[in-house]
């Protein structure tokens, strides 16, 4: 079994941590390689990059340490998740522009900069080779948001699909997003939970869409999922925020 495991800087999230969904992903296939239930991944630090972390196994879980530091549980989960009607492609593309990772300085780590999170690996405006994921409200909708995927032939693994780690990553930001289109600003992912059903062709436009579930406290609870032009569903997942104080 795999007993360490490393995030290159490139899949940042925050500027000195990794993307939340992509890491849930990565760390989903220690417990997971064949992805053929919902997996819940819960971060306890940020995700250090370009440093070797330390995998343990044990009674069925996993555990992701920086030395003394616990930074991500993973253990087997199920998922239950009303999904909404996939908005209309035409629609989502419209609505583009109104995304947030294209507004200037809402980030105060990174003040003058483009989209809230500039050089998120997901939904970052600025990063020189992320997923782009750019999220917006779905016309008059001030809750789901969506976005049309671009994926690239380039991240394809060994069999032309699209890595796991790729649908994690893009159902991530846009629960953010969501709550902020409704006013609420929360802080980082906290947990997600996600169920791939089948892995798209890399370099098909796909649509990601999330949307507020529940707030309980500081907690915030998302859903997101992603589809095919024909409507197929790719992944689910349910994504928990941590409110600000």
């Amino acid at each position: 079994m795999q007993d360490s495991i490393t995030i290159p800087e490139r899949y940042r999230g925050p500027p000195n941590s990794g993307n939340g969904g992509y890491v849930g992903g990565v760390f989903s296939k220690l417990l997971n390689p064949d992805h053929q239930q919902a997996v819940e991944v819960t971060l306890r630090s940020p995700v250090p990059l370009d440093r070797s972390l330390q995998v343990s196994f044990a009674d069925g879980e996993v555990r992701v340490r920086d030395g003394e530091q616990l930074i991500a549980e993973i253990r087997q989960s199920v998922i239950e998740l009303e999904i909404p009607q996939t908005p209309d492609w035409n629609l989502v593309r419209d609505s583009q522009p109104r995304s947030l990772s294209f507004a200037r300085d809402l980030n105060e780590q990174l003040p003058g900069r483009q989209g809230f999170h500039p050089i998120c690996f997901c939904c970052g405006y600025e990063h020189e080779d992320g997923a782009r994921v750019f999220a917006a409200p779905v016309g008059d909708s001030s809750s789901q948001v969506a976005a049309l995927w671009e994926t690239r032939e380039s991240w394809a693994a060994d069999d032309g699909q699209l890595p796991v780690e790729y649908l994690w990553t893009a159902m991530d930001c846009p629960g953010q997003f969501a709550y902020m289109a409704t006013g609420i600003r929360t802080g980082l992912l906290g947990r997600m939970t996600a169920r791939i059903h089948d892995r798209p062709m890399a370099g098909q436009t796909l649509l990601v869409t999330a949307w507020p579930i529940q707030v309980d406290d500081r907690k915030h609870y998302a859903g997101a999922a992603v589809f095919d032009a024909d409507g197929r569903l790719f992944s689910e997942a349910i994504t928990l925020w941590i409110g600000r104080r």
